[in-house]
């Protein structure tokens, strides 16, 4: 009886300590979370994180930018899967995160990070901006169009974070004369920066644009924006592979993806040059004019492309985009659909046509483009509001 005694009692002592041990490892967690900085009133999200300081937001809150939210030099706003921030301030409301300052934005394909506005109309609010420390062509010195902040380098490799399974949508708003927010604008980002599964909904101007830089993309989906859906420029260097855009069902002009080295100087280097891959564009309305745009002297490759209700498929234009691409087997295993009239054409800078040369692109019937050829890609269903 007394062993029997002895040894329930080393259990009790046993289970006692396993029940402070795992009470005090709770509140070490919840401590790890404490709500710091602007993240403490979710009704009033806007401000500053400043250098050192790591901003979590709780996913269980909706949080009102009812301004701009900026990520400075040694910042980290960590944003976790299933939160939601809805803008209200109109051009006041955005996110940027400046050189060196960090974007942990990821959800899940269950949960993902949402941002949109609290009306859901086109062009109602800013949208994300990522400013980095990757090479652009641009010089030296930049200061990006939209907000005037420092992007730009010498660090290939720079990380401004990690974007995944991210909603934005209803931004483009004008700020300035001429001028609108992107959905998602990446000045400069480095190739360490993750960006994947991101849907681009709705904005009165591009969906993505790139800005020189070396980051890659995968699994992008830009759909019912009013002015591009996929833009680089200024010597963008990097993958893209999954895309899937489609234009509103009353859209005209513009592109899918509209491809620039420099505008004032289509020499400069280092040439926007992207490899892409896997990618449908879906116009809105029969006879829209060009899918995919090239000019200013960027190259590019292309892979395993399916284009639908444009009229043009590929526009190659100016000298030097001609010359890389003319002859060159950069478009491989495309499909287009039977109402695009123009598969490839190709202009030379002084704007008459080139002939097209063998081995400037090749078709492939069975090409899937992003997934699914025309339908939906199954990588997007749900998260993206794609069904």
């Amino acid at each position: 009886m007394k062993n029997r005694f002895q040894h329930i009692l080393a259990a009790l002592i046993i289970s006692t300590s396993l029940v402070v041990y795992s009470c005090s490892k709770e509140n070490e967690d919840v401590a790890t979370i404490a709500v710091v900085g602007i993240a403490k009133d979710p009704s009033n999200f806007k401000g500053e994180v400043s250098n050192g300081q790591v901003v979590t937001l709780d996913a269980t809150k909706v949080y009102v930018l009812n301004g701009s939210v900026t990520v400075k030099n040694g910042g980290k706003l960590v944003i976790p899967a299933g939160t939601r921030i809805v803008a209200t301030a109109g051009a006041a409301s955005y996110v940027l995160v400046e050189q060196g300052g960090q974007l942990f934005a990821n959800g899940t394909i269950n949960s993902p990070v949402s941002f949109r506005s609290s009306t859901e109309t086109s062009g109602s609010w800013g949208g994300v901006v990522i400013c980095g420390k990757a090479p652009v062509n641009t010089g030296t010195i930049n200061t990006s169009e939209i907000l005037n902040s420092a992007y730009g380098g010498t660090s290939a490799t720079d990380n401004s974070g990690s974007l995944t399974y991210v909603k934005i949508e209803n931004a483009g708003v004008s700020f300035s004369t001429n001028v609108k927010f992107n959905g998602l604008s990446l000045f400069g980002v480095g190739s360490d920066t993750k960006v994947e599964n991101i849907a681009l909904i709705n904005s009165a101007e591009d969906g993505i644009q790139m800005y020189g830089g070396t980051v890659n993309l995968s699994n992008i989906v830009s759909i019912g924006n009013e002015d591009d859906a996929f833009v680089w420029t200024d010597g963008w260097i990097g993958t893209a592979t999954n895309i899937f855009t489609k234009r509103k069902t009353n859209g005209s002009g513009n592109a899918a993806i509209k491809g620039l080295n420099n505008a004032s100087n289509p020499a400069a280097t280092p040439v926007s040059s992207p490899t892409v891959k896997n990618v449908t564009l879906l116009g809105g309305t029969s006879g829209e004019s060009k899918a995919i745009r090239l000019y200013s002297g960027t190259y590019a490759s292309f892979e395993n492309v399916v284009v639908s209700n444009w009229t043009n498929g590929f526009s190659i234009e100016s000298d030097p985009t001609v010359t890389y691409i003319n002859g060159q087997s950069k478009i491989k295993d495309a499909f287009f659909d039977t109402n695009v009239t123009n598969k490839v054409t190709a202009t030379s800078t002084s704007g008459s046509t080139v002939t097209l040369l063998s081995n400037t692109y090749n078709e492939k019937t069975d090409a899937i483009g992003a997934g699914n050829k025309l339908g939906n890609p199954a990588w997007a269903i749900g998260w993206s509001s794609l069904q």
